[in-house]
């Protein structure tokens, strides 16, 4: 009971890095050569370099499709630290929130009372009609008058933390993952504008049904042209995909340039 009384200043090391209580005695009993000696189970876990077990980086791995929609053998590794984190539905929420808030342009203006230009004359004698009364005609009781409290124009747009932001994308991809509506495929290229020609790739793929996003590495005017008038499709750069459009997708297909350009800037 003396040594373990004499090991509570070692448990605030242990338990610093935020993983779950470890309690020498499970310890213990899993080793049975730690049970005579409680002081060398603590030693024992004092060498753990427990902050670099927490920030290892795993990976999982997808194949690499090409355009025709065949395998190429080859695979892609999905870093961890990317694309299977704990989703935050909160800073979802937040993120989803500000990039509507923005697309808001906030122009939308009525006209009060002071802003109605109609004849000041007084309506009728103020007594003896049977009714309310009615001293002018830019009330907003009557038909064509300002509207009292309306809507004047102003800027939706607030404040979201690059960090909060971060945590957003990651959360997305990782639902995207986590359902198996990842799609990597080779890095590609189209000869000319040519909607029909990007419709059969995405045919090929098997997911011309669905509402899918296509994240590129490098800007390529011919794709984007190509993709533009095809419906339930969008095409936008790693360095340039939000939150609301990665969860907007059903599909999310992600070329080997643009898969190294998210991990780069996310995993971070």
């Amino acid at each position: 009971m003396d040594t373990l009384r004499n090991s509570k200043s070692s448990a605030p090391q242990i338990r610093k890095y935020h993983l779950p209580a470890i309690h020498i005695g499970n310890l213990c009993n899993s080793f049975p050569s730690f049970k005579n000696n409680v002081t060398f189970a603590i030693h024992f876990l004092e060498s753990i370099d427990f902050k670099n077990l927490q920030n290892r980086k795993t990976h999982m791995e997808l194949g690499i499709l090409s355009i025709t929609g065949s395998d190429t053998g080859r695979k892609a590794s999905l870093n961890d630290a990317v694309f299977a984190i704990e989703p935050n539905d909160h800073v979802i929420w937040l993120d989803v929130k500000q990039y509507l808030a923005n697309q808001r342009q906030g122009t939308h203006k009525a006209k009060t009372k002071n802003e109605i230009h109609r004849t000041t004359k007084k309506l009728m004698k103020q007594k003896g009609t049977g009714g309310a009364r009615r001293g002018s005609l830019k009330s907003p009781l009557v038909r064509g008058g300002g509207r009292a409290f309306g809507p004047v124009p102003r800027d939706y747009s607030f404040k979201v933390n690059h960090k909060t932001k971060q945590l957003a994308r990651k959360s997305a991809l990782s639902y995207k993952a986590k359902e198996n509506n990842i799609l990597v495929i080779e890095d590609f290229n189209m000869d000319a504008v040519k909607t029909s020609a990007y419709i059969n790739i995405l045919k090929s793929l098997n997911i011309n049904d669905n509402k899918n996003l296509v994240l590129l590495g490098a800007h390529n005017e011919n794709i984007y042209l190509s993709s533009r008038n095809v419906q339930r499709n969008q095409v936008l750069l790693a360095n340039d995909v939000n939150t609301y459009a990665i969860l907007n997708a059903q599909t999310l297909i992600v070329t080997e340039s643009a898969l190294k350009a998210l991990t780069e800037v996310l995993a971070k």
